[in-house]
């Protein structure tokens, strides 16, 4: 059965003579999870990320490796699902007329997906939003973050770029990622269902000029604090009109979150630098004060996962669903005041759901977790002041063989990433390959990167710093990166093991620390393929965890934890 929504999309692409529509999945801020997910609204594509181009006689949805399975799922009944890694749009949809909304596309992705063999049209009005529902949250007010808690104020920060902007020879910066924009100012928001995102953008000039563009109500305590004053407010649709009136010559924009829309104003009257926004770079690197409050998150965090591990294999003996499963953890969770909300939508499959890289279970589809499948767990929380992400495989009976050695390879590769040597293996793509080296062997792979960088109570997703097969970018004292190497087979299972880490320096050299410490699943762990190393490895972890937790723990908790050491 076809969308309705569809249906009504291409009587609109009929009506302004064009061939086909573009639907991202990002909003205008380029989030990456938006409270108005228009592409979820046309496919039924819940993951995040991912574009959909639909024709007058087909529909495509084009997505990475993460979201194959889940993709031919929920929206495979109406859309020929293509996986980007294999096929780009332009390479299959040539010669035609796409619409597009200005709002939603970088000039540098446009290009670089659809400008080959297609004649780009720019239509104002978005087309989901004319067909569809748009889900608009009230909106409430931006707040700042205290020096001792962020490290260093705002002042600071501006300094530095407006250095940046002297060193390059150019009068304005164009900040228009709202995490960047938060990072800079030290303010967060409520405009995003899992960050502390404020949505707004910033311009900051070689002139100390500073021009917030967001809406009044949103600044009325950040006003008062005197992080912004009335006078440097821009309202969005003033934009144009103050572009007008300021003076200069050049700007920098974000070629990575700065839309068409506002890359044709700014262009109309200044030269465009091709430089990139420095902030991505300044806030990829955390101060010591941020790397201190982000151990103490993952601290009350740890405690909550090492919780729930014991209750659902040891407490726990009625029939459970993923929801129930989901639930339960968001409790363990809540028994610390410092805890706000998810950093994501958790990720608990049992069986076959466990395959689906970034599985949602919903009332509608979550199935009773059965005690002879495996379980892949993989959530996260906004702490007060932290963002964690944490991901354990747990096992309820005796596993079969070879999923205890893809486990153990899996387990070997996540231990070889904790124990890399920086000196040598200083960028993700060296790293990765140390990630994959033991699936390798047995001819395996996961079709997503082995990390990926990790904000400060800010997107559980930054980068520039990622462990992947591509990324070139040098690892630096206070990253904060993901360790989580899996394997998953459809139909059948998942595994994957996610901790937090950041690069700490003594006696200058540079190694991954842990921030996560949630237990093991040892149910899984062939100890044959381990070598002493490797088990020290684990010994230290285990002890580590239980000098930790074992004071906030019962009786039987404690036993349970003891046994794992």
């Amino acid at each position: 059965m076809i969308n309705k929504n569809i249906k009504k999309l291409k009587n609109k692409i009929n009506q302004l003579n064009i061939d086909g529509y573009i639907i991202p999945k990002n909003d205008e801020f380029f989030s990456e999870y938006d409270q108005n997910n228009r592409l979820k609204n046309i496919s039924n594509f819940t993951g995040s990320a991912g574009f959909a181009v639909i024709l007058k006689n087909k529909n495509y949805l084009f997505v990475d490796g993460r979201y194959t399975i889940q993709a031919k799922k929920e929206a495979g009944k109406n859309f020929k699902i293509i996986e980007l890694h294999k096929q780009l749009p332009y390479q299959i949809i040539k010669n035609y007329k796409l619409g597009f909304d200005p709002k939603l596309f970088t000039s540098k992705k446009l290009m670089f997906y659809f400008s080959k063999h297609n004649k780009l049209i720019s239509i104002k009005k978005n087309l989901i939003d004319s067909v569809s529902k748009k889900n608009i949250k009230k909106t409430r007010p931006f707040f700042s973050l205290n020096k001792k808690i962020v490290g260093e104020s705002h002042l600071s920060k501006i300094r530095k770029v407006i250095d940046y902007l002297k060193k390059n020879k150019t009068d304005f910066l164009f900040i228009s990622a709202p995490e960047n924009v938060a990072w800079i100012l030290n303010i967060r928001g409520y405009d995003n269902p899992t960050s502390p995102i404020p949505n707004c953008r910033l311009i900051i000039g070689k002139n100390k000029k500073l021009f917030l563009i967001a809406k009044e109500e949103n600044c009325q305590k950040i006003i008062k604090e005197n992080i912004i004053k009335k006078n440097q407010l821009i309202d969005l649709d003033n934009f144009e009109n103050f572009i007008n009136k300021i003076k200069g010559k050049n700007f920098i924009i974000d070629n990575q979150s700065c839309s068409i829309f506002y890359e044709k104003i700014i262009k109309s009257k200044f030269n465009i630098i091709n430089k990139g926004d420095p902030i991505y770079d300044l806030k990829s690197v955390k101060n010591p004060c941020e790397i201190k409050h982000m151990i103490e998150a993952h601290n009350k965090d740890g405690l909550a996962l090492t919780r729930f591990i014991f209750w659902i294999k040891n407490i726990n003996k009625k029939k459970l669903t993923e929801v129930d499963a989901q639930i339960k953890l968001e409790k363990f969770r809540r028994y610390s005041a410092d805890y706000l909300f998810p950093s994501f939508d958790t990720i608990a499959g049992t069986g076959s759901n466990g395959a689906i890289v970034h599985y949602r279970a919903t009332k509608k589809s979550t199935k009773i977790i059965n005690k002879k499948d495996i379980f892949l767990c993989d959530s996260g929380g906004q702490y007060k002041y932290g963002t964690t992400d944490v991901t354990r495989t747990i096992s309820f009976s005796k596993p079969k063989k070879f999923i205890k050695d893809i486990y153990t390879k899996v387990l070997k590769g996540h231990i070889a990433v904790a124990q890399t040597n920086l000196q040598k293996d200083n960028t993700g793509k060296k790293i990765d390959k140390r990630a994959r080296k033991f699936l390798k062997v047995s001819k395996l792979d996961y079709a997503h990167g082995t990390g990926h960088g990790v904000g400060f109570f800010l997107n559980v997703h930054e980068g520039p710093q990622s462990i992947s097969k591509h990324n070139t970018v040098k690892i630096k004292q206070g990253m904060i990166l993901s360790n989580e190497p899996g394997f998953y087979k459809e139909g059948d299972f998942g595994i994957r093991i996610e901790n937090l880490i950041y690069v700490k320096n003594f006696k200058k050299k540079m190694y991954f620390e842990n921030l996560t410490f949630v237990p093991m699943e040892k149910d899984l762990i062939n100890f044959k393929m381990l070598n002493n190393n490797e088990k020290n490895y684990l010994f230290k972890y285990h002890l580590n965890i239980y000098s930790k937790y074992s004071k906030f723990l019962n009786r039987p908790e404690r036993k349970w934890l003891a046994s794992l050491i």
